[in-house]
This record gives structure tokens, C-alpha cells and sequence, in this order.
């Protein structure tokens, strides 16, 4: 499958056989969707060709933003199945399609009573409608029992979009769902393409009116298994008759998985949360194993990390005794030596009520150093290394359950902070000017303070996101970031050892440039382990005669460093350029972007370890909000009834409430309210600490003009609480100015 890799997004996710041997898999559909403001991304303008997602899922003659179906053969090649979307030799089609119009479908399976097929597809990002452009963005959850058409870029949800000319800013007519017109001049297929199936389950930001029990916030649909009994015949702890035929699906943001119900037919039945105590950090996968017990993969919290939250858990029925559910924490995960742990237990539960035993050990290497029988105990370790506390809780039937988490003694996690020395931290202005300051402290390396950590080695990034952002493409710059700082440090590590006298970057010395090595292992996934074996051991013979030397007293962490450094020289896309650690910068969002979204402001820092104990990561992210706040984004509320798409508060009753949390009133002025119609007069007042705290504004509203109040002077961060005098009140948002 060919792809372009000037810009990012959607490789889809998901690799199976049906019964008959086919293998399905899917591919997303290329294409950077940032520009679209939360719309389709069908830019058709010269050299704009990854911003548009017609010369993929829209093209019928292109492999990508499709689910493919074919049969592998044992020489290799592979034929086509019948039923797929085109007759093999149609003209300008692939006859490997077996859906089209996908955006970044994920996670295949198949129904093993009927053969049909369901997996997630994950949607643009976008929280309102425009009726210049198109729908609200949507996930879906789709199905199919024969080859189809599943609409994008042309379709989202049940909605259609409109044409957009992304030259002129001009919109065209509403796209047909019978009859799909495909003219970008990025497109070789069709330009008539099939009718659109529409999704089974589709849902928004906002609460869903169709689908209630999915909640609101972020998403990101992931497809899971559907279960049938008939599957694990013999297997223990199957799951009950009540899961037959049910499909469970789970999102990575949301962490919820649910049990969706359907005919016979196969058409939406219903929905509920099944485990509803349960949260999931991340979910990327879900299947049951041949023993009947369904798995999850937990990517973690956070984007593009090694997060340490991250694992594969398994759910059985029991229907006797049941396992005690084993929580795990420590309140140092990291640190210098003599390192003070800890230990946590709490969380941990018996379905049954069981008096439970607890016993932890903590060994390195595999060898037991401590041990304990406290349900919370503090251990101290006084030697370098990674040390894995594992807790083992017993019933007195004898089931057990374990788990586990892992510290690292003897490196410190470096402290990286974000200081503003001018501006406000927790609102932007548009065009005001920032001053900032980073500082870092790192136990071992020493700080930015006195010189022992180089600037050149912190990482430090702002970017703007519009509203409805995808984190994930945030983070992916950040990484690039990351990448610019930790490069930095290779060099100075090169600078300062003999590298230099053998080796240059594009050149050959009297060994072979860094980027010739480069491109020997470009691909290769044994390339990094190798090379820092090669660098510590030295030999001869890959390049020529000529011996290098061995650096075995080099720590593992330089010699890693060096070699990422090394093998990121083949790739032609470099690392951006970090932004200074102390600086000024201008809150000055694009024209072709909206005033609604958030300026993430980032510092990292990654120390380099020692030869017992890993490198450490410290960061610190600040993230400034558009200053007018929709009432369904307040932290809490009290007393308050929303509207079906929750964007108007009626109050009801007098002392009725809005919370935001630790906001910064620096430079705050004034705040400014807007009410709904049929809103009746009166008054909200602006406390601090509560919704009985010290007043310090207060706003006369009715329905007829937007009521401000002017703020007292107010130091550093505080919670803020609106407070609603009278029942009836209705408020859409209110802003916080700075003039």
C-alpha cells in the first residue's frame, strides 16, 4: 500500500482471516486533517495533495481509507475473493476493496455465527455544525455484511458535507449519499462512487441524543469482539449466556467498554456499560482468548510515552469465589539513594468480602531484596538499580491476584517547570505578549541554573490547537521537539569523546560518515541494539580495515543517545528546532483558525541516567484556554439543569453553581456573561475558595443585553465559583477579559 509521508495522519489498524482464509485489513486514510477546522479535508489545490482525503478513501483505484479483503496463497501473491466491492477488471478500480470511504478504521472482527464484519472508525475532530461546511465531527462504529461504500470524506455520522473550495473559501453544493461525485484532481478512481452506508453507532464530543450511555468528552472508537459461547467450548471461566451474540466495544479517551445489542438482523438493539467500576487507561485493543476470558491492551495516559501505567489485563467470569482485584501504587516512582518508598495498596477490593493477606516483594533482577506482609508498607532501597514491587493478595480460598509496579533508585526524575513572568496562565489573549522562563533541576545532572544542563538539551515547544484538537498530532510535534533537544546532547557527547577523529556527519574520515551508517540500517529494527554493542565493544571489518576502538566505560545512555543521533541522519525530515528556554512569545492565532481552541505550552527535559538506572523524563505543560467559557465545560456544577446538547444552565434554585478550578487571576479585569432566551433577571455573583466565599464581582443579567461584572483585584490561583441568585436563570458562556 502506498502512502505519502509529508504529512501525518490515520494508518488504520487491523489484520484478520475470516473462515474461509481471506485476510481483511485496513488502512487509513493519509491524510492531515488539521487544516479542515474540524470539516473534511478535501483540499484540492496544487501541491495540497495529503490534505485531501479524496485520493484515498474517495478513490476507488487507491488502496488506502479502505478495509481490503484478499486470499493469500502459498507461493506468496494472492487472488481475489468474490463479493468484494469492484469486479476484478473493472476499470479504474482495485478489486482488493472490500469497504471504501473509511477514514481511520480500526480494529477488525468478524461475527463467527454470521461472517460479518464490525470494527471503530475514528473520526475528524470538530465540535460544532456549520451550514457552510458540514456536520459536527462523529466516531463511528460500523458493521458490514457485504462490500460497501461508508462515505468519507463525504459523510460523517448520518450528515453530509458540503463541497468547500478551499482556494476561494467558497462552499458548493450538499454531497449525495445515493449518488457520491468524486472530482478532485488528486482522484485515478471513479468519479461516481456507490450509495453510503450509514454507521450503526455514531457519536460527538457532546453528550449523544442517540446514544446516552457513551457520555461526552474526547474520543476514539475502538472496535472489540463479539461474543458467542460456542467459541470456547470446554474453556473455563467462559462469560454467561447474557453476553450471546453481544458486541463489546470500548474508546481509548472515554474508557468505558460497552455491550451493544442487536437483532438477528444485525440492526442497533441497545447499549449498556459493562463492568461500569471499570475505567480503562487508553484501550488500543480487545479480544477474548481461546480460554473464554477477554483481554485488554491499555496503552496508558499519555501520547507517544513509555507510560508505566501500561498493560495487558485479562477479565474472567467467575460465578463462585472470586479473585480479589488488586490495586498497586508508590508515591516515588523515582528518585535519588537512599530512596523512601511508599507502597499502596489502596484500591484493592474482594467482591465477597473476604479478609485478605498481602504480601509484597521487591526484588532486582529477579532476585527478592525485601519483602512485606503490611497492606501499605515503606521500603527503603539504598542500592542503584530498577526494582519491581510486586503485591500478591490472597482470599482464604486460596485466589490470588497480583500486580506490580517498577521504581527506578539511585536517578532522580529531573523537575521542569513552565514560569510565566508576564501574561496570565490560565487565559489567552489574542496578540498579548507572554514573557516566560523555564527552569529545570535534575539531582544528578545539576540544573539550567548553574550551567551543568545545557539549554541546547531542554525541550521546549508552543502550538496552538484548534477547537476540537486531536492531541495525538500535538504530541507528534512535541516528539519532534524531544528529538531537536536529545540530539543536541548526542552531539556534545560525540564532541567531547573520539568520535570526531575518525567519523563527520556526511563525509568520509577514516571511518564512514554518521550518515552512511545511517542509511546502511535505515529500517533495520536490531540496528540500534547492535551499534551501541559495536561502539562499547569496538572491531573492525563492516567498513574496511581499519579498527574502532572499544568504549566500554561509555554509560549505556550515552552510547544510546549517540546512536539515535546517528540513525536519525537518514531520515530527510529533521527534528524541529526547540524554542529558546526564556523568551517572550505573541498569542497570535492564524487567520485561517478559529479563537476557540488552546496554546499548549511545553518544557522537557531527559537526563542522562547512569550505567545502573535509566534515563529519567521530566515536563511541564501549561495549557491556556480561549477566555469564553461554554457552561458545559465548567469543572463542576451544582444545582444546574442543561438543555439536551448541554449548552445553556437554568438554574434551579438560588445558590445553584459553576466551578472552574486554580485559575489565574493575573490581569483579569472584568467578566462578561451571555444568557438564553426566556433567561429571567438576576443576579451571579464571583466567589473565591466556594460557593460561599469572599465576593469579588457581581453581574445583573437579564435577556436583553450582556451583563459584565468588574472583578476585584485578585492574586494568584484560585478556584472560582459563579453562583446564581434566583432559580430561572439561563446562561450560554461567560469571559474573562484582561482590559
Amino acid at each position: 500500500v502506498e502512502v505519502q509521508r509529508e504529512e501525518c495522519c490515520h494508518v488504520g489498524g487491523g489484520m484478520l482471516f475470516d473462515k474461509d482464509k481471506n485476510l481483511l485489513l485496513s488502512t487509513g486514510d493519509n491524510t492531515f486533517s488539521r487544516s479542515s477546522d474540524g470539516f473534511t479535508p478535501i483540499d484540492e489545490r496544487p501541491g495540497e495533495s495529503p490534505r485531501d482525503a479524496q485520493k484515498s478513501s474517495g478513490n476507488t483505484n487507491d488502496l488506502r481509507g479502505k478495509i481490503l479483503r484478499i486470499h493469500p496463497e502459498p507461493d506468496g501473491t494472492y487472488t481475489i475473493p468474490e463479493g468484494n466491492l469492484f469486479p476484478k477488471g473493472t476499470p479504474k478500480t482495485r478489486p482488493e476493496i472490500y469497504t471504501m470511504g473509511n477514514r481511520n478504521p480500526w480494529r477488525l472482527t468478524i461475527d463467527s455465527k454470521t461472517g460479518w464484519l464490525f470494527w471503530g472508525e475514528v473520526g475528524p475532530d470538530g465540535s460544532n455544525a456549520s451550514d457552510l461546511r458540514g456536520p459536527r465531527s462523529y466516531d463511528e462504529f460500523n458493521m458490514a455484511k457485504k462490500a460497501g461504500n461508508y462515505g468519507w470524506p463525504y459523510f460523517n455520522g448520518k450528515e453530509a458535507y458540503r463541497y468547500y473550495n478551499f482556494a476561494t473559501k467558497e462552499s458548493g453544493a450538499w454531497y449525495d449519499p445515493l449518488k457520491p461525485l468524486n472530482n478532485s484532481p488528486n482522484n485515478t478512481g471513479l468519479n461516481v462512487l456507490p450509495p453510503v452506508v450509514n454507521p450503526m453507532i455514531w457519536y460527538p464530543y457532546a453528550a449523544s441524543a442517540e446514544f446516552p450511555e457513551m457520555g461526552s468528552g474526547g474520543r476514539s472508537a475502538v472496535g472489540g469482539p463479539i461474543f458467542h459461547q460456542s467459541d470456547f467450548k470446554g474453556a473455563k471461566g467462559v462469560f454467561p449466556p447474557y453476553y450471546e451474540g453481544k458486541w463489546l466495544i470500548t474508546d481509548w479517551v472515554r474508557g468505558w467498554i460497552l455491550a451493544v445489542t442487536m437483532d438477528n438482523e444485525g440492526n442497533y438493539v441497545s447499549m449498556e456499560r459493562f463492568l461500569p467500576n471499570l475505567t480503562l487507561r487508553g484501550a488500543i485493543d480487545m479480544k477474548f482468548g481461546p480460554d473464554g476470558s477477554l483481554y485488554v491492551l491499555e496503552y496508558g495516559n499519555g501520547y507517544f510515552k513509555d507510560n508505566p501505567e501500561a498493560e495487558l489485563i485479562k477479565i474472567e467470569f467467575n460465578g463462585g469465589n472470586r479473585k480479589p482485584a488488586v490495586q498497586v501504587a508508590a508515591n516515588k516512582t523515582a528518585g535519588a539513594l537512599p530512596l523512601k518508598v511508599q507502597l499502596s495498596s489502596a484500591g484493592t477490593t474482594d467482591s465477597d468480602g473476604d479478609v485478605l493477606k498481602y504480601d509484597w516483594k521487591i526484588t532486582r533482577a529477579g532476585v527478592v531484596k525485601q519483602n512485606s506482609t503490611k497492606e501499605n508498607p515503606e521500603i527503603i532501597l539504598t542500592a542503584a538499580g530498577t526494582y519491581k514491587a510486586t503485591l500478591t493478595v490472597t482470599d482464604p480460598s486460596g485466589a490470588k491476584n497480583s500486580k506490580a509496579v517498577d521504581i527506578v533508585a539511585g536517578n532522580a526524575v529531573p523537575e521542569v517547570k513552565f514560569n510565566f513572568t508576564k501574561g496570565n496562565s490560565s487565559f489567552y489573549f489574542p496578540g498579548s505578549t507572554i514573557s516566560y522562563a523555564v527552569s529545570v533541576t535534575d539531582k544528578e545532572d545539576g540544573s539550567l541554573a548553574n550551567k551543568r544542563i545545557l539549554p541546547s538539551a531542554v525541550s521546549v515547544s508552543i502550538n496552538y490547537l484548534s477547537e476540537g484538537y486531536d492531541m495525538t498530532v500535538v504530541a507528534q510535534k512535541q516528539r519532534t521537539f524531544d528529538a531537536s533537544a536529545q540530539f543536541e546532547v548526542a552531539k556534545g557527547l560525540i564532541k567531547k569523546s573520539d568520535c570526531n577523529a575518525c567519523h563527520a556527519v556526511n563525509s568520509k574520515s577514516l571511518g564512514p560518515s554518521f550518515t552512511d551508517v545511517a542509511l546502511k540500517y535505515k529500517g533495520s529494527v536490531t540496528a540500534q541494539n547492535f551499534l551501541v554493542k559495536k561502539i562499547a565493544n569496538g572491531g573492525s571489518g563492516v567498513w574496511g580495515d581499519a579498527m574502532m576502538p572499544a568504549h566500554s566505560t561509555m554509560p549505556s545512555s550515552d552510547l544510546n543517545a549517540i546512536v539515535k543521533y546517528i540513525l536519525s541522519l537518514s531520515n530527510k525530515q529533521t527534528a524541529q528546532k526547540s524554542l529558546p528556554v526564556a523568551g517572550t512569545y505573541v498569542t497570535k492565532v492564524q487567520p485561517n483558525q478559529t479563537n476557540k481552541g488552546s496554546f499548549i505550552f511545553r518544557a522537557a527535559y531527559q537526563d542522562r541516567g547512569t550505567k545502573l538506572t535509566p534515563s529519567q523524563f521530566g515536563e511541564s505543560i501549561v495549557v491556556l484556554k480561549n477566555p469564553t467559557v461554554l457552561v458545559n465545560s465548567a469543572d463542576q456544577n451544582a444545582g444546574l439543569g442543561f438543555n439536551g446538547d448541554r449548552s445553556i444552565v437554568t438554574s434551579e434554585k438560588a445558590g445553584a453553581h459553576l466551578m472552574l478550578r486554580k485559575i489565574d487571576f493575573s490581569n483579569l479585569k472584568r467578566v462578561s456573561f451571555v444568557t438564553a432566551d426566556k433567561t429571567i433577571a438576576g443576579d451571579v455573583e464571583i466567589r473565591l475558595g466556594s460557593p460561599n466565599g469572599d465576593i469579588i464581582g457581581v453581574a445583573s443579567l437579564n435577556e436583553n443585553k450582556e451583563a459584565v461584572a468588574a472583578l476585584k483585584p485578585t492574586s494568584g490561583k484560585q478556584d472560582v465559583f459563579i453562583v446564581f441568585k434566583q432559580s430561572g436563570i439561563k446562561l450560554k458562556e461567560f469571559t474573562f477579559h484582561n482590559n
